[in-house]
């Protein structure tokens, strides 16, 4: 199954382009260590271990299937972890249903055929629970420090990958309090370091609008990649939620919390229940419901405490407990597990097809720049004028013809301390002698050619340019391409 999943994420990977925060991995595993670690200074300093994985893996290429790759063999890492999580929480049959309702969601597609760390994210946080899990069930050294690690690797794919941390807090017992605790502030301290870094480069996620309370209509689209999917998900893991803390045992002390006679009477009472509450049971529904609710809960409140951080892609981790739920209340049903779930995942992909279809074309990620190039007809001596300067980036990954001059840069390297490229300051002088400049824009084109929002525009129209030619390339923000004659 979880093979079944990583191939689910990667049959999408050679269709959709590349789009900028996949170009951005690019602009910086491109660099050198200490060019990484000055990047790392002053943005995306959280996501340095990911740059630093992805430097090594371009060593062998840069090709759109090989960069997305390591992401599709998270989301199988993510549906192994998954299915024996499943089987530990209550059997086999909980855990492969959940990897199966895992690889059929529009947003495993999406970011599992993604080059960024999300994926990564993912994976890290199922393998942080089912490594709490086998901690509790039998309290040892090694079992904790498996647990410390993978609390760290949470950590280390993605900052606000943490915020599924306080939902494990719900298993701190006395008999355990000690090596759990120990445990988890080690593995926290890449999030130390990378939480001071990002805190730091606050400047940097500026564009992020404040958010409401509203977000919660939205997020079960966020979590499953559909709407219709994720209303039905959502009411599935309600209905797991129910199911698990019904079939638990009731007023049995964790094993590992009061030593091994605990745990046997714990595991026996688990066989009783068909293999539910196999480490005390009823905790375990509010830490996988922690696991799916908490992080939107606590990212809407660092928005509104400290900064506003709240973006969708963000939340991802909280997939897989979508997932895990789901598969839980299929597989807790008293009969006729396999054909409902069977029933359940059919479902799933006729309500979320057209939404598999989309990520699954060429412009899936919202940035078509082999469009874009399509529609450039580039004549002898034309110019190019960048709205964005990290365009460049894009633009020179994918094309393969001669391209018009690009006037303002002064040079061939990204600036040190982000993803543009050193400009020169003067437009008009650039621009003198041309006939014809095309200019390209990251969004509408009301945002470049109505507002002020792309000030690159006014600066070729202030140069004696008028607008001939416009096009956009559907969905927001997307990509417009003008091209600017003299007057």
């Amino acid at each position: 199954m979880s093979l079944l999943a990583g191939i689910a994420a990667f049959t999408g990977t050679g269709s959709a382009t590349l789009n900028g925060d996949e170009l951005a991995t690019i602009s910086a595993a491109s660099r050198s260590l200490a060019g990484m670690w000055e990047l790392a200074r002053h943005i995306d300093g959280h996501f340095l271990p990911y740059y630093l994985f992805m430097h090594l893996w371009m060593k062998a290429g840069t090709a759109e299937l090989w960069l997305r790759l390591p992401s599709a063999v998270g989301i199988g890492v993510a549906a192994w972890f998954l299915v024996d999580l499943g089987r530990r929480l209550h059997s086999t049959r909980a855990g492969v249903i959940a990897a199966a309702v895992f690889a059929i969601l529009p947003s495993v597609s999406y970011f599992g055929a993604f080059a960024r760390s999300y994926a990564f994210a993912a994976a890290a946080v199922v393998f942080s629970f089912w490594a709490l899990h086998r901690a509790v069930e039998r309290s040892e050294v090694r079992r904790w420090v498996v647990y410390g690690v993978a609390v760290a690797l949470v950590c280390s794919t993605h900052l606000f990958a943490v915020l599924v941390l306080p939902a494990q807090l719900l298993l701190v017992r006395r008999g355990r309090v000690v090596p759990m605790l120990a445990a988890m502030a080690v593995g926290c301290v890449p999030a130390a370091v990378l939480g001071l870094v990002g805190f730091g480069e606050r400047h940097a996620i500026s564009w992020i609008p404040q958010r409401g309370a509203e977000v919660w209509l939205k997020f079960p689209k966020m979590a499953a990649g559909a709407t219709g999917l994720g209303v039905m998900l959502f009411a599935l893991a309600l209905a797991g939620a129910v199911l698990l803390w019904k079939a638990a045992p009731r007023g049995v002390e964790e094993p590992g919390g009061t030593g091994a006679g605990a745990g046997e009477t714990g595991r026996a009472r688990a066989g009783e229940t068909g293999g539910a509450g196999v480490t005390g049971g009823r905790v375990w529904v509010f830490v996988v419901v922690g696991w799916l609710v908490l992080p939107p809960v606590l990212l809407l409140a660092v928005s509104q405490l400290v900064t506003p951080v709240y973006v969708d892609r963000y939340l991802f981790v909280t997939a897989p407990a979508l997932a895990l739920l789901a598969g839980l209340a299929v597989a807790a049903l008293p009969r006729f597990q396999v054909v409902a779930a069977v029933v359940v995942v059919l479902l799933g992909c006729a309500l979320s097809v057209q939404e598999h279809v989309t990520v699954r074309e060429e412009n899936g990620r919202f940035e078509n720049i082999p469009w874009a190039l399509r529609v450039i007809k580039a004549e002898p001596d034309d110019a190019i004028v960048y709205g964005q300067s990290q365009l460049r980036t894009g633009f020179e990954y994918y094309t393969d013809s001669l391209m018009p001059v690009d006037v303002l840069k002064t040079g061939e390297a990204p600036l040190p301390d982000g993803f543009g490229y050193p400009e020169r300051p003067d437009a008009a002088a650039a621009l003198d002698g041309r006939e014809r400049v095309w200019v390209v824009w990251r969004g509408s084109k009301q945002s470049g050619l109505d507002g002020d929002a792309v000030p690159r525009v006014a600066e070729v129209v202030k140069a004696g340019f008028k607008l001939s030619l416009a096009k956009h390339s559907a969905d927001l923000p997307g990509l417009t391409v003008a091209l600017f004659v003299r007057r």
